[in-house]
């Protein structure tokens, strides 16, 4: 049987492709690469975004034997990088005070903070889940 952890979501990965011409869903799946890709090509122009459509469950799978499970929820942590990142809420979240108020202050440290966040969240995640 396959050693799997319980860290990424077939759902989350989804309702994030529904953003996923902006690269949202490859993100979280920990491809930062094609994400970027994504996000300026709107989806290697809409056509991977669909393709992806089909490919979710296999990237599910592969996030779950890579990232590290424990007390920090991914999903969490990605709702709230999406939707709040500006603000630093997930870096708040995963108990990163201090620059979870400096992005609240200066708005994810002028964007430039809140993309490389994007680019981090799960091996942020991971690190903290493996207490290094």
């Amino acid at each position: 049987m396959e050693d799997r952890s319980n860290t990424h979501s077939v759902l989350m990965g989804y309702l994030l492709w529904i953003l996923g011409f902006m690269g949202a869903h490859r993100f979280y799946y920990g491809k930062q690469i094609s994400g970027v890709i994504w996000f300026f090509t709107l989806g290697l122009f809409f056509i991977g975004w669909i393709i992806d459509l089909f490919l979710i469950p296999s990237m599910e799978r592969e996030a779950e034997r890579r990232f590290v499970e424990g007390p920090v929820d991914y999903n969490i942590a990605w709702i709230l990088q999406t939707f709040l990142g500006i603000f630093g809420v997930h870096r708040m979240y995963m108990g990163k005070w201090l620059t979870g108020i400096l992005w609240l202050f200066t708005g994810g440290l002028f964007l430039v903070g809140w993309l490389w966040d994007f680019l981090t969240l799960n091996e942020q995640v991971s690190q903290i889940n493996s207490g290094d």
